[in-house]
């Protein structure tokens, strides 16, 4: 899985070939800190030099994320978020920016995916150590909400840190008669998505009854087989999210199927709902024998980098082709995604 933002792309590769010399600069940069200064991997200690010579094995059971700043093509940056074990918070660690990458904000779009994706795991907390004299990781991770907690390794000088995250957010399929029974809820999530820009199908200010009335018929095309529906709901069982899949219906087309109507609450964005409720109805098109999905949205909009982000293809611009909101002609771009 590849993401995008302003700064980086992030790409999730313990095999990358350029891992290795991030990890070897990482772990000689610190032992040089520590005073045990060696120049090659070879003079490493045996856990650390395994790590460099070979990530793919070091971190079998863990995610490693790479960083590549926005027009380059060659990472600078790693870090590597640890799978939880005997029941301890998953760790991050290996936050390394190259010198020459650095002040291009690698190492916040590192961290900021790391926890987004300890959080989509259902982890209540990360954690991670760094050396007391290490200032600027050390503000980094302050800011990013990090607390100084009582030690789990009595190195001298070493820190240890832990953050508390919020439940993930649950997502479900809905029944048609779950989607009649949370309609209000569905509907103001798109009068939400309608007044924060989002082009869907309508125009702003959506009236909460017209809203109403396509999840409605939207529950109907559930009953028949056409749609499905998916919603996520917060710790407090509030609607924060919502995405549909709609089957084509013609002898010709059984195998396609189109994303529509991908929406998340303004107060849950940026914390990858939209990424996981795709990747929920992507999930389920797969098992259920389609082999093609299509979507469309607007043409330089947040859900366009999403959907780029994610793996999907393409396939073409159209001028002019629906109103945003506010009643202006935008193109749209159309997408595709294979999934076998």
């Amino acid at each position: 899985m590849i993401l995008e933002d302003m700064n980086a792309t992030i790409e999730e590769n313990r095999s990358h070939p350029h891992l290795p010399g991030l990890l070897a600069a990482y772990h000689l940069a610190s032992e040089a800190e520590k005073g045990t200064a060696v120049t090659t991997v070879a003079g490493l200690p045996a856990v650390y030099r395994a790590e460099a010579e070979d990530p793919a094995a070091a971190f079998a059971a863990d995610t490693v994320l790479l960083a590549t700043p926005a027009g380059d093509g060659v990472p600078g940056g790693c870090v590597v978020l640890k799978a939880p074990r005997e029941g301890r918070p998953p760790e991050i660690k290996r936050l390394w920016v190259a010198p020459g990458a650095r002040r291009k904000g690698l190492a916040r779009a590192l961290m900021d995916e790391a926890l987004r994706r300890a959080a989509a795991s259902g982890a209540s907390a990360v954690r991670l150590t760094v050396w007391d004299w290490r200032k600027e990781p050390l503000a980094l991770y302050e800011a990013l909400g990090f607390t100084t907690v009582p030690s789990w390794d009595p190195r001298p000088g070493l820190i240890c840190l832990e953050k508390r995250l919020a439940p993930a957010d649950r997502i479900e399929r809905l029944a048609a008669d779950a989607v009649r029974a949370r309609a209000a809820g569905l509907a103001a999530l798109l009068v939400d998505a309608v007044d924060g820009g989002a082009s869907v199908g309508f125009l702003a200010p959506l009236d909460p009854a017209e809203a109403a009335a396509w999840w409605a018929r939207a529950a109907e095309e559930t009953a028949g087989g056409v749609r499905d529906v998916w919603a996520a709901r917060d710790g407090h069982g509030r609607l924060t999210g919502a995405v549909t899949l709609v089957r084509t219906t013609t002898a010709n087309g059984r195998h396609r199927g189109e994303i529509a109507r991908l929406l998340v609450h303004r107060a849950a964005r940026g914390r990858g709902l939209g990424r996981r409720l795709l990747a929920a109805a992507e999930a389920h098109a797969a098992a259920t024998g389609l082999t093609l999905l299509v979507l469309d949205t607007q043409t330089g909009s947040p859900a366009e980098r999403l959907y780029r982000s994610a793996g999907w293809t393409e396939t073409g611009t159209i001028p002019d082709y629906a109103a945003d909101p506010a009643g202006v002609l935008r193109p749209t771009t159309l997408f595709h995604k294979r999934l076998t």
